[in-house]
């Protein structure tokens, strides 16, 4: 039996943060969508322990969440705003970044990616012109005259324009044949979620060692997420151990400032850099971790992937609005333009800090506590950092 034919404008691979993002931004363009995600995200409930995936939400995301209508279902279930962000290496080189210097109440939102996809997932399927379809795998793809088909086990998509929101080792980016230049870092990182006995914290930190960063970022309620960088066998023999032996090597390595905890659990990844070299090609492109991946010590990883998210959605919305062809080549071109050199700027920008902080060479390590201790009294230097991270 020959399977059944839809007609989408757009087919968008990958309903995860950045996909569901992009689909409600092209949402008020009135073309037809189709979302693609092989795992609905479950419901909410309160009483669910923490997602150990967590991402720091700037300002400008947060807008962008809001005016698809997603950021009103994230924050009745959960987040954790934080207004204060610090980091140091030697015990007098702290630099305190404050909100209120910015004259805002906080520079972001602590939350569960899982909690950011359904906020999404709740307001696309509210949305006339945009079709879920999850619990399908893609058996393939092919370019085809002016389009894409997209072939499911019970249905095949045919579209104008296919989008790749399908992670880092993307089979939208691979379809198409577009390389990416990558590689490993010399460290894992290890998140672990704890519950803490100090009430909520508004503050996100980051201590550097010599074999890597410590962080915390406090999540709702009486909980936090912390972020352990160290090389693959030490992250692996940590993994191994029980969780009561954990917490004693939490409480070895990490600053006492943490108080009394108890981990409720922990997962491991291994950090990698990668780059598309190319964002687009005939009637597809690629944004998100499918077009980059980046060192997470800034946290901008999936704020990265929502400016792809305006970029593109705005291209498209101008393009349309002024009779052109706002799948074609010249469109795509424009947001690859918009995106690129920030997106690998930032890149860059992150491996010079990851190997500068992983440099244990004294006149180095002088060199850059000098630096933090320097940019703790500019004003105007936690001005310029603290706009970058709240993307405005």
């Amino acid at each position: 039996m020959e399977n059944v034919q839809q007609q989408f404008d757009i087919v968008i691979v990958g309903g995860g943060m950045v996909g569901g993002a992009l689909a409600g931004a092209l949402a008020s363009t009135g073309l037809s969508i189709a979302v693609i995600e092989q795992t609905k995200p479950h419901a909410f409930s309160i009483e669910q322990p923490m997602d150990l995936r967590v991402s720091a939400i700037s300002i400008a995301s947060e807008e962008l969440l809001n005016q698809v209508g997603a950021w009103q279902h994230v924050q009745q279930m959960r987040s954790c705003p934080y207004r204060y962000l610090e980091t140091w290496e030697a015990p007098n080189s702290n630099v305190l970044f404050d909100s209120h210097l910015m004259q805002r109440e906080y520079l972001g939102h602590i939350v569960e990616n899982r909690v950011i996809q359904l906020g999404l997932w709740q307001q696309l399927e509210k949305l006339p012109n945009v079709e879920l379809i999850d619990g399908q795998r893609i058996s393939a793809l092919t370019a085809i005259n002016d389009g894409y088909l997209v072939e499911l086990p019970n249905k095949n998509l045919r579209c104008k324009l296919l989008i790749g929101a399908d992670g880092a080792n993307s089979m939208v980016r691979q379809a198409a044949s577009i390389g990416v230049t990558s590689w490993d870092y010399a460290q894992h990182a290890m998140l672990i979620n704890i519950s803490t006995a100090a009430a909520q914290q508004d503050i996100t930190w980051q201590q550097f060692s010599p074999n890597g960063p410590r962080a915390l970022l406090p999540l709702a309620g009486n909980k936090a997420s912390l972020v352990w960088y160290d090389k693959p066998e030490v992250i692996k023999a940590l993994s191994n151990m029980p969780l009561t032996e954990l917490k004693q090597q939490i409480i070895e390595h990490f600053p006492q400032r943490l108080g009394e905890f108890t981990v409720d659990g922990c997962g491991s990844f291994p950090l990698t850099r990668r780059h598309a070299q190319h964002y687009f090609k005939s009637n597809m492109c690629i944004v998100g971790d499918a077009a980059h991946t980046i060192n997470p010590l800034a946290g901008q990883g999936v704020n990265l992937g929502f400016k792809d998210v305006m970029a593109l959605s705005q291209v498209i919305a101008q393009a349309k609005e002024q009779g052109l062809c706002w799948w074609n080549d010249k469109t795509l071109a424009q947001y690859e333009k918009l995106r690129r050199g920030d997106n690998l700027l930032m890149q860059s920008a992150m491996d010079v800090f990851y190997l500068s902080f992983s440099n244990q060479k004294l006149p180095i390590k002088i060199l850059r506590n000098a630096v933090l201790t320097a940019a703790g009294k500019s004003t105007w230097g936690k001005e310029q950092v603290m706009k970058y991270a709240m993307g405005l």
